[in-house]
């Protein structure tokens, strides 16, 4: 136990008194790697007959002392990627979405994945609440960070792949229009990743040209006829 952080809860419900652990934790830690915290039942609580005699559940939640150490470099290091771990994790936490967040960094991008039980919860419906989050944190790191900063993606159960494919279907169709119509259509506003994804899609197709106007975090791709 020496080498375990413990955080005692209580909540009306085993679940709520965990999810109450998990939030203190992850104040203290906002590196935190959730699937590191085990948790010890002290008590399921009781409701007592008519609301009488009512006793809430109570729950200990156990970091081992490497997890911590582990969750404070995570912020130490700094960075993009650290900023990013951090903020989606504490909106996890707040939406009380069961959910690991991990961060993988490369020459281009910062990619936030979540993985668990209820993340359709944080995808939202249509995408919105997670493209929401996107949108934030490509905000947050386009103000902090200016020119050095890089893409952050937000990913859930495989949604950003599902997104792609609606992104090449509506370059295509809006390519047909175009086609048809011969004016020029601007596209909602998009990230630089997303924004990429319809250039290449229409960059072989005959008789229309692509370009992306707008400024940061607003640009858009316009779909125009081809010169």
């Amino acid at each position: 136990m020496s080498d375990e952080l413990t955080v005692e809860a209580t909540g009306e419900t085993v679940g709520e008194a965990k999810w109450a652990a998990l939030r203190e934790l992850e104040g203290r830690f906002p590196g935190l790697d959730k699937s590191a915290v085990r948790f010890e039942v002290v008590s399921e609580g009781e409701r007592g007959l008519l609301g009488v005699g009512y006793s809430p559940a109570r729950v200990v939640a156990l970091l081992p002392a490497e997890a911590a150490e582990a969750a404070r470099a995570v912020v130490e290091e700094g960075g993009i990627a650290a900023d990013a771990h951090a903020l989606v994790s504490r909106i996890v936490a707040a939406l009380e979405v069961d959910a690991r967040v991990d961060v993988r960094e490369d020459a281009e991008s910062v990619v936030v994945t979540c993985a668990g039980p209820d993340v359709a919860l944080l995808i939202g419906r249509h995408g919105q609440t997670i493209d929401a989050i996107q949108y934030l944190l490509n905000a947050i790191g386009h103000r902090t960070y200016g020119d050095d900063r890089k893409e952050v993606v937000v990913d859930a159960a495989g949604y950003r792949e599902r997104r792609r494919a609606t992104l090449e279907t509506l370059a295509l169709q809006t390519a047909e229009r175009v086609l048809a119509s011969g004016r020029r259509e601007e596209l909602e506003p998009m990230t630089a990743i997303e924004r990429k994804v319809v250039h290449l899609r229409l960059k072989e197709l005959e008789g229309v040209a692509t370009s992306s106007e707008g400024t940061e975090p607003n640009r858009y791709v316009v779909v125009l006829p081809e010169p």
